[in-house]
This record gives structure tokens, sequence and C-alpha cells, in this order.
């Protein structure tokens, strides 16, 4: 705590305003936001609606710590996201700093999540005897990564998982996609397209053109930008990796192979004739219960930047944005590295903050209880202003108690625009409505 004594009032005023002029800055943290009333009150209704939606597809919620060790997020598969890591510094006497040549093992044990299926994983691993199988969870948490803040990307963030361990059956996507698509109708959200691969036929393709297994995840990344820079900037990206230009040649008349629909050409090159099948599957289910309001489509493009997939992906992309706003598929050896056993698991995520963007965007009002002012005066006794709170309350109304004052006008300005519609007079219980 710190004191300042003044030597006399005139000298005190000008030391003050000094002081003041020294104010530290209030804005947040770089990638980080402040959310106002308006928002919060959007964002709670679309949790709430995610949330319950789930929950009526009988998942069941769980929560995980932030923190993970800092080994298992290393080798979590997470591909590019490995390098966005928050780094925790060891705590207490575990932290020596005396120690010449430090290096990151010596500071670091941990760090903050930067995705809900690492820690999913290993929670399930570590809770099993208790879990009914298949195992139906719900997550709806904050993340971390430390990247390149812009619009409806923050380096912290919810997300809203679900994901269904110990089914290995396509019947597993198909219910993901249905709890999904149920939940982005509850709260208004359309016109969105579910695009869906399988990591196996890319994989397939990209062996059968002459890549090594060890090339796979390298090319899987950089055909992952073919909507960005097409084909031709795939092929110089393969091109500058250093790769035989004759297999970069065919690999790349395999993906331009658009004899027929787009999954008969992939099918030619896939050697498991069951995982088209089960793609088909996917698409016709997904089709067949949008109702019109959304629509799926094979997209030989689509990759996921996630290293632990292991099957089928998807994605859910608007118009109404530039990148993705959902997303998830298969990763059936995550768990295995905890457990020593293969799991069957596949998960799906809405983005919940570039929803959440979207629907700020559009002017979308989230319905509510009716709010009520109740205005009093400040003789009025306060005790008998909470029993008309109380009573208003029970009718079903959300209650402000605001004082008559000089600023009382502005006030009530600022509280229609925040949605209150109706101010009662304590005084004589009379009505009137608002805006």
């Amino acid at each position: 705590m710190i004191f300042f004594v003044f030597a006399d009032i005139r000298g005190g005023k000008r030391y003050f305003k000094r002081i003041c002029k020294m104010k530290m800055n209030a804005q947040p943290v770089r990638g980080t936001k402040d959310f106002l009333p308006k928002e919060v009150e959007l964002r709670d209704y679309v949790r709430g609606k995610i949330e319950q939606t789930y929950k009526a597809f009988g998942f069941n919620k769980i929560h995980t710590p932030i923190m993970e060790d800092i080994e298992r997020l290393n080798k979590s598969d997470g591909g590019e996201n490995l390098a966005m890591i928050f780094k925790l510094l060891k705590r207490g006497q575990k932290l020596d700093l005396s120690k010449p040549d430090l290096n990151e093992d010596d500071l670091v044990d941990s760090g903050l999540r930067y995705d809900l299926t690492m820690p999913l994983s290993r929670y399930f691993a570590n809770n099993r005897q208790f879990l009914n199988m298949p195992f139906k969870s719900i997550q709806i948490d904050q993340v971390f990564r430390a990247e390149r803040p812009q619009k409806g990307r923050l380096r912290e963030f919810f997300q809203c998982d679900i994901d269904i361990i110990g089914d290995s059956s396509v019947n597993a996507e198909m219910e993901l996609i249905a709890a999904t698509t149920a939940a982005l109708d509850n709260i208004g959200f359309s016109d969105f397209v579910i695009r869906i691969n399988d990591r196996r036929i890319l994989t397939d393709m990209i062996l059968g053109a002459g890549f090594v297994a060890d090339d796979v995840m390298s090319v899987c990344i950089i055909f992952d930008k073919l909507d960005k820079i097409g084909l031709e900037g795939v092929k110089a990206e393969l091109l500058e990796k250093e790769y035989a230009p004759e297999v970069v040649e065919k690999f790349m008349a395999m993906i331009g192979d658009s004899e027929g629909d787009a999954l008969a050409a992939a099918e030619k090159y896939c050697q498991n004739a069951e995982v088209v099948q089960n793609l088909r599957k996917v698409l016709e289910f997904a089709n067949a219960i949008a109702g019109g309001k959304y629509k799926a489509v094979y997209d030989k493009s689509l990759v996921r930047g996630m290293g632990y997939y292991t099957g089928m992906v998807f994605e859910i992309a608007t118009p109404k944005f530039g990148s993705s706003v959902g997303g998830g598929g298969r990763y059936d050896e995550m768990i295995g590295k905890f457990s020593g056993e293969s799991v069957p698991a596949v998960g799906f995520s809405i983005g919940f903050e570039r929803v959440c963007a979207i629907l700020l965007d559009e002017g979308f009002v989230p319905p509510s209880q009716e709010k009520v002012i109740l205005a009093y005066n400040a003789e009025d006794d306060f005790a008998a202003v909470t029993a008309k709170i109380r009573a208003l309350q029970a009718e079903g109304k959300n209650v402000t108690a605001l004082k008559r004052s000089k600023k009382f006008g502005k006030q009530v300005d600022m509280l229609v625009a925040g949605g209150y519609s109706q101010m009662v007079n304590f005084a004589d219980g009379s009505v009137k409505q608002l805006g």
C-alpha cells in the first residue's frame, strides 16, 4: 500500500493531477475481450440453448482443468496449435532461476489447453471405470491459443464440444451431426454447409501418388490450403518442398480428377470401399434431416489441421463468415496414448465465438423475461421497495430498482436500450410502457 502526504492543498492538487496522468492502461490483454451486458446476454442465451439441445440428445456435461501437463500437450498431435500453447512457469521450489544455462524444461511444466479433445481423452482414461459406454460428453469451456487476434479469433475463447467415445460405427458421426445441427437451429442459425471428408481417402491418394508415409502430414497441411490458393498453389508449394516432380504431377492428376461426381472420382483411389460407403451414408443422412435449412457436401480439400484425426472429418461453413464456424472428426488413436489401448472416439465442436459474432452483427436479440424498472424516491422505505421487487419477480419479470435523481431520464434511456420495456412507479403502482 502506498500513502501520499500533501504539504498543502494547492500542491496536493497539482501532485494528484500528475498521478492521474500516470494511470494504467485499461485495455484488456491483446487477444482477449471485455463483453458488455448486451453481448453477455446473447452469449448466455446461445450457450444455454446449445447445452439444452445436447442434453436432450443424451450427452453428459463434464469439466476438465484449464491446465495440462506440458509433455501431454506437446505429444497431443495438435498440428500448428502446438506452437501456440501458453506455457506456465513452474511454481515454488520447483522453479530454480539460479541454475546456469536454463532451458525450457527447467522453467515450464504445464500449459493452458489449446482445445478440449486432448483433455477429454486424458479425462476418459483417468475416469473410465465411472463412465457409461459409449460415453457421450459435453464440454463448453475456455481454451487458449497464442495466435494472431482477428475477428472471431481470440487468444481466449469458448468451444462447445460434444464427443462420443466407444462407438466405432458411423452412427456416432450421424448422431453428432444431428445434435450439432439441432443446436444451431435452436439458436436461429441457418444457411450453412456441412463439408465432409475422410482422412483415409486423402491418405490413400497421397501414398498412391508415390509419397511415403512420413510425407502424409506435410502434404495434408499443404492440401488443406486448396480453397485459398487453388490447385496451382498447392502444386507450387509441394514442389518447393522438393518432392519429386513426377510424384507431385501424379497427385495433382488424382485430386483434379472430376470424372462423375467428386466422391465417385475419389473412390477410385481409396483402398477401403467401406470408407467411401460410410461417407456417402453420412452425406445422405445429413441432407435427409436438413429440411432445406442447410446442406451437406463432400469436400476433397477438407483436411482439418489437427494431426490426431484418423477418419471422417467435417466443418461448418457459412457465407456469413470467411472461415469455418464449427468442425470435428474421428480420433481413434488419441485415448490410446493415455490408456494403452485403442478406443474409438469422434467429436464435433461449434465455433461459439464466431456464431455469437455473426448473431450480434445481425442484430439478433435473444428472447427473455420482460424487463421492468421500479422507480422509487430517496425517502422511500427500501425494505418496502424490495418487497415490491420480489412481487414483480414472482410474476416472471426481471426487475431493476432505480432511484429518481437528476440523471434519472438518462439512466432510463440506457436501460431501455438494454431491453427494459416497462416502468412501475413505486409510490402509486402506476405502469408506463417504454420504448
